[in-house]
């Protein structure tokens, strides 16, 4: 079947240009391999590899890492969730690490569906994230706020989160030391 599509090159080549064109920051570990650094709003940043193999692209990028609690609410959100995805699906792996997995055909690689496809990374990571950490790290986020806040320290990037947060009452200074008998 050779012969049949364009080449691993090809596709590799197109690759490079179109994240060389768009501006994402991109390492090349092997010729037919990339990882592409997609930019966030609250998630910083998103790596995706992409390795051009002999008949499709693989594409894989980590979400977040095994959820502490909530598993059958995290794993429901993202099975619904694949219903409506193009090109990658949620999946996890043997840690129960979350990720966005796929492949594409070769033949299928050009600019729109490169577009198409790290859109859907994009949306689907950077735009999730905080509903997941919500869903599966919720006590860690009101510890580490705590934490925190005992401490002085910015809760500038929990902000998402702060309606988790269990506001601290400050002691009721006019109720000090005084006694009400009946």
């Amino acid at each position: 079947m050779t012969g049949s599509g364009p080449s691993k090159s090809a596709v590799s080549a197109k690759i490079a240009e179109y994240l060389a064109a768009n501006n994402i920051e991109f390492e090349r570990p092997q010729p037919n391999t990339f990882i592409a650094g997609l930019p966030g709003e609250h998630r910083l940043k998103t790596n995706v590899s992409m390795i051009v193999g002999d008949y499709s692209v693989s594409v894989n990028a980590f979400i977040i890492r095994n959820p502490d609690e909530n598993h059958a609410e995290v794993y429901k959100w993202l099975l619904k969730r694949n219903r409506r995805m193009y090109a990658v699906s949620y999946a996890i792996d043997h840690l129960g690490d979350v990720y966005l997995v796929g492949k594409v055909s070769l033949a299928a690689i050009d600019s729109a569906e490169l577009d198409r496809i790290l859109g859907t990374i994009l949306e689907n990571s950077d735009g999730a994230f905080d509903l997941l950490l919500e869903l599966g790290f919720s006590s860690a986020i009101k510890r580490e706020w705590q934490w925190r806040i005992s401490r002085g320290e910015s809760t500038k990037n929990l902000e998402a989160f702060r309606h988790l947060a269990e506001p601290t009452p400050a002691p009721d200074q006019n109720t000090q030391g005084d006694v009400s008998v009946e």
